[in-house]
């Protein structure tokens, strides 16, 4: 946890503590997101057959990002989110976005 908490520039146990909380709800969010969203833009598994799977993978990706940033502010954390968001793109190279 240490190395953890030097890397991310965290100073204390609480607040790691709410970034791993972030995370989570995050991750659950995109994941129950995705579904409806593909279903929203017409993308089924009859119409896709074996794509929809990564075509729902590559839509949770946005809905992550997004969601990432705005419970990361939510719970008082929006400066590192947007950081670490940030670093994610520029090591996509998709750095141009933010």
């Amino acid at each position: 946890m240490k190395k953890l908490k030097e890397r991310w520039g965290v100073t204390s146990n609480l607040q790691l503590t709410i970034i791993f909380i972030v995370f989570a709800i995050t991750g659950s969010t995109a994941a129950y997101l995705s579904k409806p969203f593909t279903d929203l833009i017409g993308l089924t598994k009859y119409n896709l057959g074996w794509l929809y799977i990564p075509v729902r993978l590559i839509a949770i990706f946005p809905i992550y990002n997004v969601l990432l940033v705005s419970i990361g502010f939510i719970f008082g954390q929006f400066d590192f989110f947007w950081n670490f968001e940030k670093k994610m793109l520029r090591s996509m190279k998709l750095g141009f976005i933010a």
